[in-house]
């Protein structure tokens, strides 16, 4: 019996992930003044969650009194073409990467770390089990 999909469709899928994810980090890299969020396609991912390091992330923390800050949930943020498609084949896996990750983040644990451990983890194996079901389902 031939794996040939469950060994091409995880390496796939963590190629895409890493993909997405360099860029993500690029344009996090492009700004002035990196923030306190990370931007993964839509998801935004908090570097401190608990704000324990909150004059660090500040915009407002040289300026005057009168300086609003802006909450990244007031901000809508539509995934390409590709993030999409990888959020949608990878849906169960990539669901509970995120109820992990946000889980995480209420305890303290940085969501960046927790998103770039867990989500590979579970998109890989996600991934693996599909294309287990699609070598049983070829070699009937």
């Amino acid at each position: 019996m031939k794996r040939r999909w469950q060994i091409v469709l995880p390496s796939l899928g963590l190629i895409i992930f890493s993909l997405i994810t360099y860029h993500s980090f690029n344009q996090q890299l492009a700004k002035a003044q990196p923030g306190r969020y990370l931007w993964w396609s839509s998801v935004p991912l908090d570097r401190d969650p608990l704000e324990r390091r909150r004059a660090e992330w500040d915009p407002c923390r040289d300026k005057a009194d009168s300086c609003v800050g802006w909450d990244p949930i007031s901000i809508r943020v539509l995934p390409a073409t590709v993030p999409r498609l990888y959020m949608l084949s990878a849906l169960p896996a990539f669901l509970a990467g995120m109820i992990i990750v946000f889980g995480l983040g209420a305890l303290g644990v940085n969501q960046v770390w927790s998103f770039l451990i867990v989500l590979p983890l579970l998109t890989s194996c996600w991934y693996f089990l599909v294309g287990w079901l699609i070598d049983r389902r070829l070699s009937r």
